[in-house]
């Protein structure tokens, strides 16, 4: 009998342990996160990555985060986050402008759980969108890329023809148009976010064409390694990258997502988060931020970057800010006139002054 005891006390302990763990487990608010590349690229897709682990720092034991990387802007993107809805995923966080359409097809299926979609334009009862205005950082950059070029020649590594990356585009030339009247711009589309070998191509080709200043909208350090090779400048992308180019590295523009995923799981778990919600922050909100000037940029030229900056913050300073015409002439911005939201949402022109066609 006492043995029988001891075996019936052993297997409830080791009952109630599975039970008690579980409803541990089932309180928990899972995070999944989705990445279009490896966290490891030391860009885009590391700086979201810093954003999981703060989410981790915020929360502790309270919350789970979990990531697939590598994930490609397909059916494959609607798979893995219905299996991260499946395995009780409270809210996902999906980071790459191509998965606007899985995020809305795995959302219906999941009325309760809570997307946010990073650089989309659609939402839903239960999707939510956020994107960062990186092009005022590239209205900085641009004033710096116009400061230090020596040939006048400005090289641009573009990724796919959405408005947010000719958004950068027009931003970057405007300030350097303006430090600079005689730049010009080239620009090399890759028609990928993460290709070290095409990122790295498309910079030995812009180099050679006479590009000493590189500036670009894809997510690896590659160019910044060619550029340090060449002895010529470049900019970090979504994270600083002068760890590849020691003497390369003018600055970065880096994507501040933290302090929004902390935010929005703290919303998600107090019950205060809302769908069909759009955030579009920039300078001002912390959400891009211009990393250390090179002291290789004279004191005159960091004075400079660092009051458009300021004024940008303060929203004394827009980055496209008339006159400005499109890229046939014809005009778009009258003297003091500036952007509206949805023109810079889905621009698809070129400013004037800007060679070459935007690809179809």
């Amino acid at each position: 009998m006492r043995q029988f005891m001891k075996y019936f006390s052993a297997s409830f302990l080791f009952i109630s342990m599975v039970i008690t763990s579980s409803i541990a487990i089932a309180a928990d608010y899972k995070v999944g996160f989705i990445y279009i590349g490896p966290p490891g690229d030391h860009g885009w897709n590391y700086q979201h990555d810093v954003g999981r682990k703060a989410v981790d720092e915020a929360f502790g034991d309270k919350v789970e985060t979990f990531f697939q990387e590598n994930v490609p802007e397909s059916a494959d993107a609607e798979r893995v986050m219905t299996q991260m809805a499946l395995s009780g995923a409270d809210m996902i966080f999906a980071t790459s402008f191509g998965y606007m359409e899985p995020v809305l097809n795995v959302a219906k299926k999941f009325p309760k759980v809570k997307f946010e979609h990073a650089t989309g334009y659609m939402t839903a009862d239960n999707v939510s969108t956020y994107s960062a205005r990186f092009y005022e950082g590239r209205t900085v950059a641009g004033h710096i890329a116009g400061k230090m070029t020596k040939s006048n020649t400005i090289g641009y590594v573009a990724s796919y023809p959405i408005p947010e990356v000719v958004r950068g585009i027009n931003s970057a030339y405007l300030a350097a148009k303006k430090a600079n009247p005689n730049v010009e711009f080239k620009v090399i589309w890759i028609f990928t976010w993460y290709d070290p070998a095409k990122e790295a191509d498309a910079a030995k080709t812009l180099i050679s064409q006479g590009a000493d200043v590189i500036l670009q909208h894809v997510d690896s350090s590659a160019i910044m390694t060619v550029a340090e090779e060449a002895g010529v400048y470049a900019f970090g992308q979504a994270s600083d990258m002068s760890a590849f180019g020691p003497n390369a590295h003018l600055t970065a523009i880096i994507n501040g997502w933290a302090p929004y995923y902390v935010k929005k799981v703290k919303q998600g778990m107090d019950g205060t988060w809302k769908g069909a919600e759009q955030t579009f922050d920039g300078i001002g909100a912390g959400m891009v931020i211009i990393g250390p000037l090179s002291d290789k940029i004279p004191d005159s030229v960091k004075k400079e970057a660092m009051e458009i900056r300021d004024g940008i913050a303060s929203g004394t300073l827009h980055s496209f800010t008339g006159p400005i015409n499109k890229q046939d002439g014809s005009p778009w911005l009258k003297a003091g006139e500036t952007a509206d939201m949805g023109t810079l949402l889905g621009m698809n022109f070129y400013v004037e002054g800007i060679e070459g066609d935007i690809p179809q």
